[in-house]
């Protein structure tokens, strides 16, 4: 299959793209001119998979099929928009599910032929970035709608900007140069990643899926201080110095911890005594944040990061939120936090990333590109 190339003029300034992301189990449509957020509708499977425990690959990308076209058809009605008006579709590429990136990706290239629109595959991850570039983002809710007015300017991230990404499938802390050429892996998890150490201690507690905000509300009642749970990669031999740095300096390891609740519990239950899930929760909760943000901040002095954005569905965790805000004060860092219909997945990230593309003058894919479930991060598009 050869290049796509569409007949329609260059986009002013201000590109008006179409944004779609499919890559676990939101289906998000979201559109975007310029830096103006018109709308951001989600469809989510989630209570599809509460039984399992988990997200199910072959469940989310059924339910994709299901709520694409009724998601795309709001969001337009939303924007106050058509296919026509559109100036390019942006969707996510990976990473992500297999199955599930293969259908928002038949979906952007069946619609940019059939519209005559330029297609661009982008990376999921960076996306999370670019959402902080949208205008009035503090007033956008699940319904996507921002404020009027006139379209805003594309403009670049502030010098010195990073961001820390942290949900069910992924923990990362990127540098990001430039938004569509130059984003750099500083540190990643090497097992789990912290939403995923959520959801397993949740069912460890009994708590259920999905794990994260019903550990971090019980936690809220419990003792951080009751059980002294490990902090991943933190000795010396894993972290070295900033002059000579250790192979996982700026990386994360939850597998650990998860073991060490495991064998809490297990105690308790053995002796026949209550579990106290509260005070475990909070114990959980506090080695979690308390070595995402030692290891943020750190990684974000030694490297020039001066803004530091925090993305993912685990950004809605009131003690990471809590505790990141204070050493980032702390370190001199400014700390910014899009709303939380913007950090978990979206289709108005990944329109806000393609409108930059487009305004940067980046070649769109072709309409033979590949889902990428372990796209890397400086892959921005493909």
């Amino acid at each position: 299959m050869t290049e796509h190339t569409a007949s329609a003029s260059p986009p002013s300034a201000a590109p008006l793209v179409l944004g779609i992301e499919t890559s676990c189990d939101e289906t998000g449509v979201g559109i975007v001119r310029g830096t103006e957020l018109l709308a951001n509708t989600v469809s989510s499977s989630v209570e599809e998979h509460v039984r399992f425990g988990g997200v199910i690959p072959e469940i989310a990308a059924r339910a994709h099929l299901e709520a694409f076209v009724p998601t795309l058809r709001q969001a337009l009605d939303t924007a106050g928009v058509t296919l026509d008006d559109v100036d390019a579709i942006a969707v996510t590429s990976g990473p992500g599910l297999a199955g599930a990136l293969m259908v928002g990706l038949s979906a952007a290239k069946g619609l940019a032929l059939a519209a005559d629109k330029t297609l661009y595959g982008v990376n999921h991850l960076v996306a999370h970035v670019g959402v902080g570039l949208l205008d009035d983002a503090a007033d956008a809710d699940a319904a996507g709608v921002s404020g009027g007015g006139q379209p805003a300017a594309v403009t670049e991230l502030p010098p010195g900007t990073g961001a820390l990404l942290v949900s069910g499938g992924h923990t990362e802390i990127l540098r990001v140069r430039s938004l569509t050429r130059d984003v750099e892996l500083l540190g990643s998890t090497i097992d789990d990643a912290a939403g995923e150490a959520y959801d397993k201690v949740a069912r460890l507690l009994g708590l259920g899926y999905p794990g994260g905000p019903k550990i971090d509300r019980l936690a809220a009642e419990g003792d951080p201080e009751a059980f002294r749970f490990p902090r991943g990669l933190t000795l010396p031999k894993f972290v070295g110095t900033a002059e000579q740095p250790g192979k996982h300096r700026h990386d994360w390891s939850f597998s650990g911890l998860k073991t060490a609740v495991a064998r809490a519990v297990e105690q308790f239950e053995v002796a026949g005594r209550p579990v106290p899930t509260a005070d475990i929760a909070a114990s959980f909760q506090e080695a979690v944040v308390d070595v995402l943000t030692a290891k943020a901040v750190r990684a974000a002095g030694e490297h020039g990061i001066t803004t530091l954005l925090l993305g993912g569905g685990v950004a809605a965790n009131r003690r990471l939120r809590e505790l990141l805000a204070q050493r980032c004060a702390d370190a001199g860092i400014e700390l910014r936090i899009p709303p939380v219909s913007l950090c978990t997945d979206n289709g108005a990230m990944v329109a806000a990333l393609g409108a930059q593309l487009v305004a940067a003058g980046v070649a769109p894919s072709s309409l033979d590109i590949p889902a990428d479930s372990s796209q890397p991060v400086d892959r921005i598009s493909v």
